[in-house]
This record gives structure tokens, sequence and C-alpha cells, in this order.
């Protein structure tokens, strides 16, 4: 999974961030200062930095600019501040994307992955091997013993989508919005079928059902 450095100066926020994006196998460190946040960049290689703007002393604005003074690292500008000259003034100084309190943790941990996935930071190689079968993710395709496996371009695209949000429970709505849109008029069971096909066809035990929530993967033995 990936390092990724929170900088928040609320402790119960900082807590919930971690605890959510920890969940899902990343390593998460806090940071509760502009100053604490640039000693444990510049000592420990992170792969994504959630930050805050208003901390007390060194404010996040100023941290982002300390940080593209060396490094590219994807910066995900978290804050209480909505307003457009702040936003612009982020994305100036070379801010990756902008999440505004108050914040939906399922939101954060999606733009955290596509954050990862573009800057190569990511956690999902092109190929992967469940058990005897392999799916090539890049080329929509599937191969067990006994050769070719005949697999949707969904289903390819609900196996991704669970692996890169391993150990995190996504909501039927959830995994409904990333796959076909919000405002696509399909039924929840929908993607009860698509999970029931995904089992039987590449015998995943991994795909773990959270009873009256959604569905969570999860590495088995």
């Amino acid at each position: 999974m990936a390092a990724l450095l929170i900088v928040e100066d609320d402790l119960r926020t900082n807590e919930a961030v971690r605890a959510y994006l920890g969940s899902g196998g990343h390593r998460t460190v806090p940071a509760y200062d502009g100053g604490e946040a640039l000693a444990l960049f510049r000592r420990e290689k992170f792969d994504l930095v959630v930050l805050d703007i208003l901390l007390p002393g060194m404010g996040g604005l100023s941290v982002l600019e300390e940080l593209r003074r060396t490094s590219a690292v994807p910066v995900l500008i978290l804050t209480a501040l909505g307003d457009e000259a702040t936003q612009v003034g982020s994305f100036d100084l070379q801010a990756d994307d902008y999440l505004t309190k108050p914040f939906s943790m399922a939101v954060l941990g999606r733009r955290v992955t596509a954050l990862l996935r573009r800057s190569g930071g990511g956690f999902l190689p092109k190929t992967m091997t469940f058990g005897e079968v392999t799916v090539d993710f890049s080329g929509y395709t599937a191969r067990g013993p006994r050769g070719e496996i005949d697999l949707t371009p969904k289903e390819v695209d609900l196996l991704r989508l669970l692996v890169e949000h391993k150990g995190l429970v996504l909501t039927r709505g959830q995994i409904l919005d990333e796959l076909w849109g919000m405002d696509c008029p399909i039924l929840e069971r929908t993607v009860d079928s698509y999970i029931k096909n995904l089992r039987k066809k590449l015998g995943l035990a991994g795909i773990v059902t959270v009873k009256g929530i959604g569905y969570k993967y999860e590495e088995r033995p």
C-alpha cells in the first residue's frame, strides 16, 4: 500500500482520517502543525500528503510551497476554507486536489486512490493473481488452469475497485456511482449479481459481504 502523511491539527479529525485510510492497508503518519509536517517529510518517504490549510505556526499553503521546492508528491488539500480565492491559490501552488470540510470519508478515500493511481504511487499492478487465476486489468482478460475465463469489462472494473479499496467497505451505492455514474437508473441489487458472477467465475473467497452495508476485498491465504 502507500505511505500517507496526514497534516491536520484537530486531533479527532486526524485520528478519524488515519483510521479510515489505514483500514485500507495504507501506512498513515500524523502531523499536527506545518513545521512537524516538513520535518517528517524530510526524514521519511511519503506517497501522498493530506494537508489542512489552517495550521498553527506555518500554514498549510506555506507547507505546500516548501514541499514543491523539492518534491512532486501528490498533495490533497483538506480544509474548512471553501472560497474561490483560496482554492485557486492552492492550485497555483500546485496542489493536486481540494476537498472542503465537512467531508465524506468515502469521497476522501476515493480521491486518495485516484491521486495515487495517477502519480504512479498506487498499489494496483496491471496483472494480479488470485489463487490459480490471473487477471489482466489493462487487457480486461483473465486466465485460469483451464484457459481463458469470460469476464465482462464491468466485472473487471468491479474487481479493480474492490482491490484498490482493499479492507474498506464499499456500499452498493458507492459501487454504482463509481462504475455506472451517479445518474444511471440501475438498481443496487445489480451489484449483488456482479459480485456473484465474480465469485463463481474466479473462485474468489476474498470478496466479503458486509451484511446490510456492501462489500469489501480481503486477501485470503
